[in-house]
């Protein structure tokens, strides 16, 4: 569907106030998509909303804290209510360089990359099946091969580390492990899943982090629009459709880490986040 009109797609886009899902967000409103922003701040996401509305695309905002479990019960219920089909939910916010603790006591970055939007995916599960043929798409990044393990037990504590990369990698892994996990247990229901590495973007994600490592990394950063790139490719690409459970960087397939490739790692990543999220 590259290219291709998008009139009659419904698509829910996390975190397009700026960066990626913002470069994102106009890409699929540009081919006709209604749109379903979901964020924290109506008053940050004014500027995009109103690029939307200037391409005459209907496009709609949604309260989103992904830090809050009730938050993210609270926005899938508001798009519900709408009576709407969902052809994409397209996981993009994230954060890193965060440290501390979420709102319900999960480490930040693996409550706000991972356990959020495992909560809203799982909340919108049905919706998506009715809506089938549709797409689960989640940011992830190539900083998850640094990972060796999972402390399961680190990540109801504290960030324990000053920069927060190391707990930021782990959040990256379980987005492709939860795409995975995804991939098989909801094989035969028309619904596809995919994890990305975006590139390393110059998005406001990275804004918490030292000001010096911040301006090291801008000189390999790529644009937010060819960070756009392989999202939209796994959103709407006939060729990404016929794939389910993959890991992407740069619109193709690549070889994830072995830890991202382990199914039993992946079991019990769902059943824990089914646990903690309340769902079981």
């Amino acid at each position: 569907m590259n290219g291709e009109s998008l009139d009659g797609r419904s698509i829910l886009i996390t975190g397009a106030s700026s960066g990626i899902g913002r470069a994102t967000a106009l890409a699929l409103a540009a081919r006709g998509a209604t749109l379903y922003l979901a964020g924290r701040s109506e008053e940050r996401h004014r500027d995009v909303l109103e690029a939307v509305r200037a391409m005459r695309v209907p496009v709609h905002f949604l309260p989103l804290d992904l830090s809050r479990l009730a938050s993210v019960r609270e926005c899938a219920e508001r798009f519900l209510a709408l009576d709407v089909p969902l052809h994409v939910l397209l996981n993009n916010a994230g954060m890193a360089g965060s440290r501390g603790l979420t709102a319900d006591g999960f480490e930040r970055a693996f409550g706000i990359n991972h356990l959020g939007p495992f909560l809203l995916t799982e909340l919108l599960l049905e919706r998506l099946g009715r809506s089938a043929p549709s797409r689960i798409v989640n940011l992830s990044s190539k900083a998850h091969y640094r990972v060796r393990r999972i402390d399961w037990a680190a990540l109801q504590q504290p960030t324990r580390n000053r920069s927060a990369f190391p707990e930021y990698a782990v959040s990256k892994l379980c987005n492709i492990l939860h795409a995975r996990e995804l991939a098989t247990r909801l094989q035969g229901r028309g619904i596809n899943t995919y994890a990305l590495h975006p590139g390393v973007v110059a998005s406001d994600i990275w804004r918490r982090l030292p000001w010096l490592l911040q301006r090291g990394m801008m000189l390999f950063m790529r644009s937010n629009e060819d960070g756009a790139r392989t999202s939209l490719h796994c959103a709407t690409s006939d060729a990404a459709g016929r794939e389910t459970g993959l890991y992407y960087d740069d619109s193709s397939p690549k070889r994830p880490s072995p830890l991202a490739l382990d199914d039993a790692l992946a079991r019990e990543l769902a059943e824990k986040s089914r646990q903690w999220a309340g769902l079981s």
